[in-house]
C-alpha cells in the first residue's frame, strides 16, 4: 500500500512538473502576444516587410532587425560550425589523455563567460584590430564590392558575426565531444581492424554515428546566436538600416528591445518591441520544429539503414 501511495505521488509530481513547463510556455506567449495586438492592428504584415522605425512619428517597421538577426546568426553559425567540429573531434579522438581534461576545461569556461564581458572584450580588443588589420584593408582594395562598402568604423555587422561565433563554439563543442565520445569503441576498433586511416574512422563511423546528435549540438548553437544581446549591443553599431556591406552597423532584433524597452512611453511603440520580441519567439519556435524534423529524419533513415 506504501509503494503504491508513492508511486502515485511521484507520477502526480513529474506530471505537474512537465505540465508547468507547458503552461508556463503558453502563458509567455499568450502574454507578449496580447501586447503585440496594438501594433499588428496598427500595422499589419507592413510591421515585418518595413524598414523605418521612428517613435517620434509613431512609425515601426521591423525588417532590419529581422534582417541583422539572421545574417549575423547565420554568418556566425558557419564560421563557428568548423572550429567546433574540429575541436570536438581532436578533444574525442586525437588528443592524449592528460591533454583532454585541459582542453575540456577550457571549452566549458569560454561557455561560462558573461557575455557582457565578451562585449567589452570586443570593444577593446577585436574591434580596433578588425578595424586596422581587417577592414580597412579591404574597404581599400576591394571596396568596390558589395559586403565591403562603406569607411572601416569599427562598429559593425562583421564585429557582431565573428562575437557571436565565439560566443557559439563553446555551445557546439562540449555537446558534439559528449555525443562523438559515446560512439562505442568497438565500432571503431573494428573498422580499424579492416584497414581503415584514423581520419577515414573518423568520418565514415564515428561521425556517422553521431550525426544526430552534431545536429542537435548546431541547433542549441544556433539559438544562443539568435538570441544573444548584450554582446552583440555592444558591437553592432545599433543602426535601423539594411545594408550588404559587413562593415556598415546594423540591429538585431533582441538588442533593440534591450535598448529602447526602458525608455518606450508611447503605447504603441512598447507594443512594436512587443510584436518583435513575438516575432524573435516564432522564429526560435521554427527553428526548434525544423530541427526537430530533421532529426526525425535523420534517425528514421539510420534506422532503415540498419
Amino acid at each position: 500500500m506504501r509503494n503504491k501511495l508513492t508511486d502515485s505521488l511521484f507520477r502526480m509530481g513529474t506530471a505537474v512538473a512537465a505540465f508547468t513547463v507547458i503552461a508556463t510556455i503558453v502563458f509567455i506567449s499568450v502574454q507578449v502576444y496580447q501586447s503585440s495586438r496594438p501594433a499588428l492592428l496598427q500595422f499589419g504584415w507592413r510591421f515585418f516587410t518595413t524598414s523605418v522605425w521612428n517613435p517620434v512619428a509613431n512609425v515601426f517597421g521591423s525588417l532590419p532587425f529581422i534582417f541583422g538577426t539572421l545574417v549575423t546568426s547565420i554568418l556566425a553559425l558557419c564560421i563557428a560550425i568548423p572550429f567546433s567540429l574540429a575541436t570536438a573531434i581532436f578533444i574525442s579522438e586525437i588528443a592524449p589523455s592528460w591533454m583532454k581534461r585541459p582542453i575540456s576545461f577550457m571549452v566549458e569556461l569560454l561557455a561560462a563567460i558573461p557575455s557582457v564581458v565578451y562585449g567589452l572584450w570586443a570593444i577593446y580588443v577585436l574591434i580596433p584590430l578588425l578595424q586596422k588589420y581587417v577592414q580597412l584593408p579591404l574597404s581599400t582594395k576591394f571596396g568596390h564590392i558589395a559586403i565591403f562598402e562603406g569607411p572601416a568604423i569599427g562598429s559593425s555587422m562583421l564585429s557582431a558575426i565573428l562575437v557571436l561565433a565565439i560566443m557559439v563554439i563553446p555551445y557546439i563543442t562540449a555537446v558534439a565531444r559528449d555525443v562523438i565520445s559515446s560512439c562505442p569503441q568497438s565500432q571503431r576498433e573494428a573498422s580499424m581492424g579492416l584497414g581503415a586511416t584514423r581520419w577515414e574512422t573518423i568520418r565514415h563511423i564515428v561521425l556517422r554515428y553521431s550525426r544526430v546528435g552534431i545536429f542537435a549540438a548546431i541547433m542549441l548553437g544556433y539559438g544562443r546566436a539568435v538570441g544573444e544581446t548584450m554582446a552583440v549591443t555592444m558591437v553592432i553599431g545599433n543602426r535601423p538600416s539594411i545594408s550588404m556591406s559587413l562593415f556598415q552597423p546594423g540591429y538585431t532584433m533582441a538588442s533593440v528591445i534591450a535598448n529602447e524597452f526602458s525608455e518606450a512611453d508611447a503605447v504603441l511603440h512598447y507594443s512594436s518591441l512587443s510584436t518583435i520580441g513575438l516575432c524573435l519567439l516564432v522564429i526560435t519556435l521554427i527553428i526548434n520544429i525544423i530541427a526537430r524534423m530533421l532529426i526525425w529524419r535523420v534517425t528514421k533513415s539510420g534506422d532503415k539503414t540498419a
